[in-house]
């Protein structure tokens, strides 16, 4: 197989030459060169022609966001952040970056290797990621039902409407919705590589009153409050980083606390969540089968399940339970994922009811909560 050209763009000598080092000794990998400031790698570009790039955010001269906006619409490349804690990732990962790694801490035992590993991992899947500029996400067609056996019925046209044919970017109308759930207490939602935008494009959508929302995004911890806070900023619903114990209740969102397994249990009459120091699962904490796993089992066919672009297959067997316990199961398509390996995983087992665009995902679910009232 042909090596994969990657390019390193850091101002850090130190950090830029051990990546320099540790990623070219890789026999998948050749680095093609690197940069020490993103006008020097903008300028690089049409001669290295890298297949993928790691970018730095905080640069001096130009920043990280300010090189996505401007290079992205001429050069379309894959483009994995590596970035301190920061809450400029996210305005990053909005402008076009695939997804983004974590700077290890130099000094702690084991976190050079994690780090190379977690990186490693991620430009190989990030180098045939969709790269999605703002607002180019495309025109939805309508979402297609899954043959074959089914949990149940799945929704028809005529139940998903005119509207749900069509790309929108405005919150679906309340008047819409049923004055109760009917038989959905909880949507739980699962997604990874470009999975922070997928999340904001389904969720900005939804109405005030809506069923608890439960969410794992593949995330280390310290972001997982940024991206939660930048999520309540814009969204109509509550959006909070979980904690353990915490109620599942209409109107909000709970997101998995980045190094924690979430989990759904029943509480009385209701839903929390538990958040422990477990073992990864999948290969992940938080894991998107262990949330899709504890909603088969708590909540059983009281749930929607909704699964979004990702590496891997995290979350495809937990949702495979999900509609085995009679939950209502939505899989993003693939024309519409960054990286179409969670949701097509998921697809290939049975575990999806109806494929649909990301931006139709929101009429998909309006449509079964009405449809259930």
């Amino acid at each position: 197989m042909r090596k994969i050209r990657l390019m390193i763009v850091d101002d850090s000598m130190l950090f830029r030459n051990w990546m320099v080092q540790n990623l070219g000794s890789d026999p998948r990998f050749e680095v093609v060169g690197y940069a020490v400031n993103a006008i020097e790698a903008k300028n690089k570009l049409p001669q290295l022609k890298p297949d993928i790039l790691t970018l730095d955010i905080e640069m001096p001269g130009m920043t990280g966001i300010d090189f996505l906006r401007e290079v992205l619409p001429v050069h379309p490349l894959p483009i994995i952040l590596v970035s301190s804690l920061n809450v400029r990732v996210f305005d990053a990962l909005a402008a076009g970056a695939v997804d983004f790694v974590r700077k290890p801490d130099m000094n702690m035992e084991g976190g050079k290797e994690a780090f190379l590993a977690t990186l490693k991992s991620k430009l190989c899947a990030g180098v045939d990621a969709r790269v999605r500029l703002p607002g180019s996400i495309p025109e939805a067609p309508a979402p297609r039902t899954v043959t074959g056996s089914a949990a149940h019925a799945p929704l028809s046209a005529a139940d998903l409407g005119a509207s749900s044919a069509v790309a929108t970017h405005s919150p679906v109308s309340s008047t819409r919705l049923p004055a109760n759930f009917g038989n959905i207490d909880v949507i739980a939602i699962g997604a990874s590589t470009g999975g922070t935008e997928a999340i904001l494009e389904v969720v900005r959508q939804f109405p005030s009153r809506m069923p608890g929302i439960v969410i794992t995004q593949h995330m280390p911890p310290g972001f997982t409050a940024m991206y939660s806070e930048r999520l309540n900023r814009i969204c109509q619903l509550k959006v909070k980083e979980a904690s353990h114990g915490d109620k599942i209740q209409p109107g909000q969102i709970l997101l998995a606390p980045g190094g924690l397994q979430m989990r759904v249990v029943r509480m009385g009459s209701g839903y929390s969540v538990s958040c422990t120091n477990e073992a990864k699962v999948s290969g992940h904490r938080p894991s998107v089968d262990v949330l899709f796993d504890s909603v088969a089992s708590s909540v059983r066919n009281r749930a929607i399940g909704i699964i979004l672009t990702g590496m891997g297959s995290d979350g495809a067997a937990g949702l495979l339970r999900m509609r085995k316990a009679g939950a209502y199961t939505i899989g993003q398509n693939r024309e519409t994922c960054v990286v179409y390996g969670m949701p097509m995983e998921a697809y290939r087992a049975g575990a999806v009811c109806v494929q649909s665009a990301l931006t139709s995902i929101p009429q998909v679910v309006m449509a079964r909560l009405s449809k259930q009232s």
